[in-house]
């Protein structure tokens, strides 16, 4: 299943419609099912600031994003009370080197109880393939996600790194070359989405970050989409960081995106 990688959900996590700024007229199990898809990134300076976070909003997010700006303030412990707290956690270090050490790193994030974990679509064939096998007889390993084109860039940021292909482009031949490596997940832009889900079959992951509410600010990304609209397109997760975290009130931003993005889910059959 699609989603199996998800951990259950403790009791105590499970959100109370009524008292959460969901409107009833939302059925409670896409709500639901929206939290499980929804990762809120902890890009946060300190541990002391991850966690007064995570108190605000664990209501609403089962999966929480720790990046290079928490991961290298307060380390590999961070992982530990988001865990503890039945957390699944998204350690998104976009690993980038030889296969061997690669293959290191991977071995690690996987002691330290993460359930997935991104790496450079970029680092070739041979990293990709060595990153996979270094999970091979794991009880219980993380999905490994390639990245393909950071949703900061556009045209006009990959020409000055010498890729003359489009960005769609770029994510397709970065995505094929992943999947004859092993790999099935992979971090896309929500506009790439839809063709890369027609590569990957419904077993693929795709984890898409970019995704800007109606009318909120764009910052930094280029190629954006609203929640409902990554999971039209495709999406597996949804990756929500700024819109949700430098919001006046967390817990009702992010219960906002819950709503839209159950309003693209479609009911079971």
């Amino acid at each position: 299943m699609l989603y199996d990688l998800i951990m259950p959900i403790p009791e105590r996590l499970n959100p109370t419609f009524a008292n959460s700024g969901v409107p009833v007229a939302v059925p409670p199990e896409r709500i639901e099912e929206a939290r499980r898809r929804l990762i809120v990134a902890l890009d946060a300076p300190s541990a002391a600031a991850a966690l007064d976070l995570v108190n605000r909003i664990e209501r609403q997010c089962q999966w929480f994003k720790v990046g290079l700006e928490l991961f290298t303030s307060a380390g590999p412990a961070v992982l530990e009370p988001l865990i503890a707290r039945g957390h699944s956690v998204f350690l998104d270090l976009k690993l980038h080197d030889i296969p061997n050490t690669v293959a290191g790193a991977v071995r690690s994030a996987a002691a330290l109880g993460a359930r997935m974990l991104t790496l450079h679509a970029l680092g070739g064939p041979a990293m990709l393939a060595a990153a996979r096998a270094a999970l091979e007889g794991l009880p219980d390993p993380p999905e490994l996600l390639a990245v393909t084109v950071l949703t900061s860039m556009d045209s006009e940021q990959l020409q000055a790194v010498g890729v003359e292909r489009s960005p769609a482009e770029q994510a397709q031949l970065l995505v094929h070359m992943g999947l004859a490596a092993g790999i099935r997940g992979f971090v896309c832009s929500p506009r790439e989405a839809g063709s890369l889900r027609a590569l990957t079959g419904p077993a693929g992951v795709l984890v898409v970050p970019g995704i800007r509410p109606a009318g909120g600010q764009v910052n930094d990304q280029k190629r954006i989409a609203t929640p409902a609209d990554a999971i039209k397109a495709g999406a597996s997760y949804l990756v929500v960081g700024r819109p949700i975290t430098q919001a006046p009130d967390p817990a009702e931003a992010a219960a906002a995106i819950l709503r839209q993005m159950a309003t693209a889910i479609e009911p079971e059959p």
